[in-house]
């Protein structure tokens, strides 16, 4: 077999595809065979020389989509015509009503079937995004005075664990009814930290992202 001499297009057009068919299919009814059969003539060993299995398919799209994510969240940090509780809100309003939400919901897996998935999801959260773009921003808000805390590493972990794994209903499987409720236990918790960062907008969208998760789990 020749070299392939664009790798990177290869890996590009197997990522569309994958997304693609995880997007009309779901993650659990799409087979490696599936995405075989929508790359134009590309064989499996071209596949399974830049993925192991349809597992890390998904964690390189997720790669990519989450890299579209820590841009937006290292904008929002850097902005300075907010303060510190004031780019909290826009982080997380900005996080949740992004379009591409309901792409990550209508694809997502059963993560609670797996434990691999689960993990990444928290190295990428509580390991790199909590440190990178949450601690700072709660430091820049206890200089400017909107938000008091003698803890910011503990709070901003505790914020990112509940927002990204504690309210994922891709995690512990939940209704929309005890999605909601854990939405306003945590502004409820929030603003007990003196941050009313949590609208009825979120709490409505969180509403939609679950409904959509549901739908085509």
């Amino acid at each position: 077999m020749a070299r392939n001499k664009h790798p990177e297009e290869t890996v590009n057009l197997i990522l569309e595809v994958a997304f693609r068919l995880f997007m009309e299919k779901g993650y659990e009814h799409t087979s490696i065979q599936d995405i075989i059969n929508h790359l134009g003539g590309l064989s499996k060993g071209a596949i399974y020389h830049h993925f192991k299995s349809k597992e890390d398919i998904l964690f390189a799209v997720t790669d990519k989509i989450t890299a579209e994510s820590n841009r937006m969240l290292g904008i929002i940090r850097d902005r300075t015509d907010l303060n510190g509780k004031e780019k909290l809100k826009t982080i997380f309003k900005e996080s949740i009503l992004r379009p591409v939400q309901d792409e990550i919901f209508t694809v997502a897996p059963n993560l609670s079937c797996n434990p691999r998935l689960i993990y990444s999801m928290f190295r990428e959260t509580v390991v790199e995004a909590g440190p990178d773009y949450i601690v700072p921003i709660i430091k820049e808000g206890i200089a400017d005075g909107s938000i008091q805390t003698d803890y910011p590493e503990e709070l901003g972990e505790l914020i990112i664990l509940v927002a990204n794994i504690w309210l994922n209903p891709m995690i512990f499987d939940n209704t929309v009814e005890e999605t909601y409720k854990k939405s306003l236990l945590f502004r409820q918790m929030m603003q007990g930290f003196g941050l009313d960062i949590v609208d009825d907008e979120m709490l409505k969208r969180l509403r939609e992202l679950t409904v959509i998760y549901q739908k085509n789990k």
